[in-house]
């Protein structure tokens, strides 16, 4: 316990310092040692969403969150012991029941330093462990996934995750290089690995495993300087289209309200070449919110989106109640669940996730 109690004490430091960091340049990415680890930057993450069942009614949305945070304290990284918590690795992981009578919604956090003891992060290529917690690409290039939550519990589940694409990674922004405000300080390296073909085993307490297919979504984001301070928070969704389009969207918030204070994305298509986004060059308008009974927080969880190249498409939860309190790891609450995508006469388009950040408060990150 006091381990774990020392490890959360570095959050709040690694995750909000105030301490003045140089931006990300940048840079043209390189593969596979861009799917690796970026130990000198602040923060990353790898993002794993998906959805398993058929494509017109899933029956299971499920997520999976490495974040790697720097100890930006230079005491830490220079001490000489091996055990020094020079770098933390967080897990985050859920899965949405959509089929179940209202819907359910289970999920597990962890959180312990790099180093001995089954925590990795390696730099040359994805391969990320958290004791039984993984995430990694295996010889033929797709990736290779496996999680418990909550083991022994009744909401218990686990997955292990076969996913495979033959399209190159998705370069977010500006080849790679994604903004995050009007100034050019606040930005990250990001891509995307869209339409992954899932195989997937699913066990839940008292039940016979299930072989699911569906299709996932993996983001990989990293960076020193993410937020401005008049961030408020982000909305962020990852969409596959049932026609192999490939749709990403999200914008910044401004504390004081009123017009976003960033935007960006990008659109895919079918043949692997996209489009991004420029800024305010998409439109996001709120059509329905649902406030949660935990933390009171009142969530966006249907949307209309609408840019030059779509007009009036409609994203809505496909479970309401998918809060996911992550207080004992990041110290921070936030929607994320699965979703579906509509064209302006009603004709469903997709599934994917939404995450909304900086509703029951502000967001901070380094």
């Amino acid at each position: 316990m006091r381990r774990r109690r020392a490890l959360m004490l570095l959050l709040p430091l690694a995750a909000g310092s105030g301490a003045a960091r140089a931006a990300v340049q940048p840079r043209a990415l390189q593969f596979p040692r861009d799917f690796g680890a970026h130990p000198q930057t602040g923060v990353e993450w790898w993002y794993l969403t998906g959805l398993l069942g058929p494509d017109e009614a899933p029956r299971y949305g499920y997520q999976l969150t490495f974040f790697r945070v720097r100890n930006p304290d230079p005491a830490v990284q220079a001490h000489a012991s091996a055990l020094a918590p020079r770098q933390l690795l967080i897990a985050h992981v859920a899965l949405s029941d959509l089929q179940s009578s209202g819907g359910r919604l289970r999920h597990d956090q962890r959180v312990a330093r790099l180093g001995p003891g089954g925590v990795a992060a390696a730099e040359q290529d994805c391969a990320l462990r958290l004791r039984d917690w993984r995430l990694w690409r295996d010889e033929g290039g797709g990736y290779r996934a496996a999680f418990e939550g909550r083991a022994g519990a009744a909401d218990a589940f686990a997955l292990e995750l076969r996913l495979q694409t033959t399209e190159a990674p998705l370069l977010q922004g500006e080849a790679g290089f994604s903004p995050k405000s009007p100034g050019a300080h606040h930005a990250t390296h990001y891509y995307s690995r869209p339409q992954l073909q899932t195989r997937a085993e699913l066990r839940l307490p008292g039940r016979a495993p299930q072989a699911l297919t569906g299709r996932s979504w993996l983001d990989h984001e990293w960076g020193d300087e993410l937020l401005a301070p008049e961030a408020q928070g982000w909305d962020w969704l990852g969409i596959n289209l049932l026609d192999g389009r490939a749709l990403t969207a999200f914008r910044l918030r401004h504390t004081g309200g009123g017009q976003d204070l960033w935007s960006g994305g990008s659109l895919r298509a079918a043949d692997g070449t996209s489009r991004s986004f420029a800024n305010g060059e998409l439109r996001f308008k709120a059509l329905r919110h649902w406030r949660s009974p935990a933390s009171g927080a009142s969530y966006p969880v249907a949307w209309r989106l609408s840019g030059r190249d779509f007009e009036g498409w409609t994203l809505t939860a496909l479970l309401d109640a998918q809060e996911i309190d992550a207080r004992a790891s990041t110290g921070l609450l936030y929607w994320e669940g699965a979703a579906a995508l509509r064209d302006a006469q009603g004709r469903l388009l997709g599934h994917g996730y939404l995450e909304l950040t900086g509703y029951a408060e502000r967001m901070r990150l380094l």
